[in-house]
């Protein structure tokens, strides 16, 4: 099954486009020096409207991501879990050590990989395969590759389709690289939920640096700092207090789901 992408206004994606125009671009190819598989990240949130008067004071100091002559390439996630929601679970719980795994689609490159997130003592650690496409039951040498990272083996099912849209900025001084997602889709089963107003900054930083231009914005617009990954937020949208507890994450939600409503 594949994520279909929430239908964005032409006029916006225009001065969206318009404004990364002002940037200089950057290659995959260029790119290779921030790869930052392992390293901290800072996540922020805030409306689209707010994208659109943070991007004029961020182009002096960014390159941004050009792929396929697009700066904002489209991205397909298959996440998955066991049956008892282990992955999320240990995220609510607050475990220091946990993983996330999914299959994630580069759109407009057509390239598939599994990737498994590590999250220890603060620092994020990605591992990743080329697959071969979105595998809902994992082939033996993808899982091998799973067990080998997770250490040990579990009975994996997909629990969530994701889909959104990224810019990708890259700092011209700093080994840092910034994420700007918005037109987000979460969808299982034909329950679909869309967050087209919110967008989720993810600052990505070889070591924590409060003095980055972007985390220095952010201060200024008094957005402050919040954990709360999109496989978490998707997994209470789609499944609820039915399937899952989230009395941790409850506060957190109704601030991503009061950026998206306030926005419209």
């Amino acid at each position: 099954m594949k994520t279909n992408f929430v239908n964005f206004d032409l006029t916006y994606m225009n001065l969206i486009h318009e404004l990364l125009q002002s940037f200089s671009p950057i290659s995959l190819q260029e790119m290779e020096r921030v790869k930052l598989m392992n390293r901290v990240d800072t996540k922020f949130a805030f409306t689209l409207t707010e994208l659109d008067t943070l991007l004029p004071s961020l182009c002096d100091f960014y390159h941004v991501l050009t792929v396929e002559e697009t700066t904002t390439p489209h991205y397909e996630s298959l996440y998955f879990d066991d049956e008892r929601f282990s992955f999320f679970k240990d995220h609510h719980n607050s475990k220091g050590n946990r993983f996330k795994v999914r299959i994630r689609k580069y759109v407009e490159s057509n390239l598939f990989f599994l990737e498994v997130k590590h999250k220890i003592k603060g620092r994020t650690d990605k591992k990743r395969i080329v697959t071969d496409q979105f595998n809902e039951v994992l082939p033996e040498s993808d899982l091998a590759f799973v067990h080998k990272e997770l250490q040990a083996n579990k009975n994996l099912v997909p629990t969530m389709w994701n889909s959104f849209q990224r810019i990708t900025l890259v700092s011209k001084t700093e080994n840092e690289r910034l994420t700007l997602d918005f037109n987000i889709l979460f969808e299982k089963d034909g329950v679909k939920k869309s967050f087209k107003q919110l967008v989720i900054a993810e600052l990505k930083q070889e070591d924590l640096n409060r003095n980055s231009v972007f985390y220095q914005l952010m201060k200024e617009q008094r957005i402050r700092p919040y954990r709360l990954s999109k496989y978490c937020l998707g997994s209470m949208e789609i499944y609820g207090e039915d399937k899952l507890k989230f009395n941790r994450f409850k506060k957190k939600l109704l601030y991503l789901k009061k950026i998206n409503h306030d926005a419209i």
